[in-house]
């Protein structure tokens, strides 16, 4: 397995975020009030195995010290293999060597999996925040990251 850098025009990355959008419509149930924002500058780390992404996400700046988490997927056949949770420290790292201290993230009520995977990577919620505010489904996290020794 290979975490590599990808541009957000990289066509497997595309691949992912559509199959993410797919997927969460249809683990929302067509709830009211979810809205999905592309972002051009959100840097992307894919997850390679066998020549082939499986898993994407993406850091954004929110501003100098915060970068948002965006885009996080693994393609169902890859889950349960610690994928998400290997990406998920590379992120991190990633938003650490751009400056950032802070990571925050926004997920929704009906996804448990994923909620369970950030509090237990140690992410706290946060009130809801940005182009969140006023989604009842929203449910915000923030993790400050170690201060490299």
């Amino acid at each position: 397995m290979l975490i590599e850098s990808r541009p957000t025009t990289d066509p497997e990355i595309a691949t992912l975020v559509d199959a993410q959008q797919r997927e969460l419509r249809q683990a929302d149930g067509g709830l009211d009030g979810q809205a999905t924002v592309t972002h051009d500058d959100i840097r992307y780390l894919a997850v390679v195995e066998g020549g082939r992404a499986v898993a994407c996400g993406g850091i954004q700046a929110l501003d100098r010290d915060t970068g948002e988490l965006k885009r996080m997927y693994v393609r169902p056949a890859y889950r349960g293999r610690g994928i998400a949770r290997q990406l998920l420290t590379a992120l991190e790292e990633l938003a650490f060597r751009h400056g950032h201290t802070v990571v925050c993230l926004e997920t929704g009520t009906y996804l448990p999996a994923a909620i369970g995977l950030y509090t237990s990577a140690g992410y706290r919620p946060i009130p809801v925040y940005g182009e969140y505010v006023g989604n009842p489904y929203s449910v915000c996290f923030a993790k400050r990251l170690p201060v490299a020794a």
